[in-house]
């Protein structure tokens, strides 16, 4: 892969239309037209905003895998704009390799883009902790016609 800009001086926060918190990812690796490489750090017991008695459901990890979509699609997006937003209409070939994390883990997160256009977007993710797939399945995000929504976002 290779980044279309230093990813260094890119806030993941102004990607995403999540905020505080809920911005999973910490670190763009590396991304293409097609795909993106993101790290994140989950402590479930920490404040993890997903966490239940101190414990992410494996369920949870398909946020992670989302919000890498978002921001593989923020950074394709005309330089300065705002997140689009966007729903998650479908998940399919959710594969769960655990049923929960219960201690600090290093995520790699990747998405890759498998097709779609303006009204919507269809991606795969992977979601591992080291050599380990965690998580991986489809997704499936339509796009607002306005930004007027006011809808669950990915």
């Amino acid at each position: 892969m290779a980044s279309h800009l230093n990813t260094d001086t890119v806030c993941i926060a102004d990607l995403v239309p999540h905020a505080g918190s809920m911005v999973l990812l910490h670190e763009i690796v590396d991304y293409d037209s097609e795909q993106i490489h993101c790290r994140a750090h989950c402590d479930p017991t920490a404040d993890h905003p997903l966490a239940h008695d101190q414990r992410l459901p494996a369920a949870a990890l398909a946020e992670y895998g989302a919000q890498a979509m978002a921001v593989h699609g923020g950074l394709l997006a005309e330089p300065g704009s705002p997140p689009r937003p966007g729903r998650l209409v479908a998940m399919g070939q959710l594969e769960l390799a655990v049923d929960s994390l219960d201690q600090a883990t290093e995520l790699s997160v990747r998405a890759t883009r498998f097709g779609g256009d303006d009204a919507g977007q269809l991606y795969g993710f992977e979601v591992h902790a080291g050599e380990r797939c965690l998580a991986s399945g489809r997704a499936t995000v339509m796009f607002a016609a306005t930004g007027n929504d006011s809808g669950a976002e990915t």
